[in-house]
């Protein structure tokens, strides 16, 4: 399978593997960033960060099934500042591949903060910018109010010296996929990451009868296998209905190589890990590379380009 190449781009930036962590995902300290950036992942990206420390929902506040997750963590992370400063601790690593930063400031104002604070971008290869947080008290996701996102973006981007992408929560409606392409495609955008969590799920331990996570009386985000059929719908859509030079990035229900290849058939150009990087670390990375490569040999392709976006119809 030597002939087979999982290289990816997004904008203009070049990935050694189209498969990475998803934010949130064991990326919030410097050790676990590390450990990615030694890892078999494509890129790194950072915990969605808010411009101070912050220390999220109380525990516990993540949950494993067998068909997924289910979580509510409320934003830990340690600020702005630490992911900025990672950067160079990053290119010091001489890892091969792009950092990335997510942030998710819990107002218009504090997005502004952080993209200020973002602008020197020293060893900072894009800005994920997170529109789709389920799990904050009292804060809606500015994913599902089209007109805030605009207000967003105007302001933002401007202020960015690296590409800029946003990661959505899930659609379910088809005119909201129309309504949101057509406001994403009049900005300059070099990707859209698909999806978030599926907000405000309930699991429940039917022998204590009772709750699995504390926040929200039990209220939060699911992942893992749950996601998955929304996940590809998400991704496909908005390949189908975006700029082609807006790349997509898809994320939800990936355990095996298969699902990194149906995601990229749905139209991703790399493909983020969540609810698997949690339970495996970054060894799941070499094992979805070397399954995905199993699939491609299989199937006689050698890059990801063969097939990305190529999902048949029944006629």
């Amino acid at each position: 399978m030597n002939s087979i190449h999982l290289q990816t781009q997004i904008g203009n930036i070049q990935l050694p593997s189209c498969i990475y962590n998803a934010s949130g995902a064991r990326c919030s300290t410097g050790e676990e960033l590390t450990a990615l950036a030694q890892s078999e992942a494509g890129a790194v990206l950072s915990k969605s960060c808010t411009e101070a420390y912050r220390e999220g929902n109380p525990s516990p506040r993540y949950y494993e099934t067998d068909l997924g997750s289910i979580n509510s963590m409320g934003l830990p992370n340690l600020g702005c500042a630490f992911y900025a400063d990672y950067a160079r601790t990053h290119a010091g690593l001489n890892a091969g591949k792009p950092y990335f930063v997510s942030v998710s400031g819990l107002s218009l104002e504090e997005n502004i903060g952080i993209f200020k604070q973002l602008y020197p971008a020293e060893g900072i290869a894009a800005i994920e910018l997170n529109l789709s947080c389920p799990n904050v008290p009292g804060k809606p996701q500015t994913g599902y109010d089209f007109e805030q996102v605009q207000r967003v973006l105007e302001a933002v981007l401007p202020l960015s010296r690296v590409p800029v992408g946003v990661k959505l929560p899930p659609y379910f409606d088809m005119v909201h996929f129309e309504q949101m392409s057509a406001i994403l495609n009049r900005y300059p955008l070099a990707f859209v990451t698909c999806i978030n969590s599926i907000g405000n799920g309930l699991v429940i331990d039917a022998v204590t009868e009772t709750v699995v996570i504390k926040p929200k009386n039990g209220y939060g985000g699911l992942g893992g296998d749950y996601v998955k059929p929304t996940a590809l719908a998400n991704v496909h859509q908005f390949y189908r209905l975006l700029r082609k030079d807006i790349a997509i990035i898809g994320c939800g229900g990936v355990k095996t190589g298969l699902d990194v290849f149906e995601h990229i058939l749905c139209g991703a150009a790399a493909v983020q890990i969540g609810t698997q990087l949690m339970r495996e670390y970054t060894a799941c990375f070499l094992r979805l590379a070397l399954e995905l490569k199993a699939v491609m040999a299989q199937k006689g392709y050698t890059t990801i380009t063969d097939f990305k976006g190529k999902l048949n119809y029944i006629s």
